[in-house]
């Protein structure tokens, strides 16, 4: 009879699981490439591992997407646990959309390639990210650090400017200047 632990064997396909994500995620972000074999090395699992979770490479494109844009919208609540509203803010765009939007950038192309021959990208993936957005802006408009006729949709469509990010530069000073520019225009107190 079970006793509700895991089985091992579980666990190890889904440790297997996100280190083969993990690792496609930065292949992406760094050359807009997947080589199976590649992710199979860096990942330490076979390349049969691989393939019995992700049959195409654009079965694995898909799910690297999916699991950044869970991981983005997941991350918003414990910042705001642990942070104010305005630090919850410029923590989740400096340290979780701008490696997504990094990593969207060489995927873009895959995920394009991807998409043509399986359908859309899931429209649940914009609407989580406005979602994620929008209780950002929300924390925000009742701590009084923003004001409050601003639509969770522009706020997401400003921050567009972090696709042009290089991984290699100085991204964290050009997203600071990004948040303190878009921060002023969001600011309460517009002079």
């Amino acid at each position: 009879m079970r006793t509700g632990s895991v089985n091992p064997r579980r666990a190890d396909t889904r440790r297997n699981h996100e280190r083969i994500l993990a690792t496609a995620a930065k292949s992406l972000a760094c050359s807009g490439e997947v080589s199976f074999n590649a992710i199979a090395k860096e990942a330490e699992v076979g390349v049969g591992t691989v393939y019995r979770h992700f049959p195409t490479p654009e079965a694995l494109i898909l799910a690297v997407y999916q699991r950044e844009v869970r991981q983005l919208v997941e991350v918003v609540p414990r910042l705001l646990e642990k942070y104010t509203p305005e630090q919850a803010f410029r923590a989740w765009v400096t340290d979780h959309l701008a490696h997504y939007m990094m990593t969207k950038r060489g995927l873009a192309d895959a995920l394009r390639a991807a998409t043509a021959s399986r359908g859309e990208l899931p429209a649940s993936a914009y609407q989580a990210m406005v979602g994620a957005v929008s209780t950002l802006v929300k924390a925000n408009v009742d701590a009084g650090t923003i004001r409050s006729d601003l639509e969770p949709e522009t706020v997401l469509r400003s921050l567009g400017g972090l696709l042009y990010l290089d991984p290699k530069g100085e991204w964290r000073r050009d997203v600071a200047s990004l948040i303190d520019l878009l921060w002023r225009g969001m600011g309460t107190d517009r002079t």
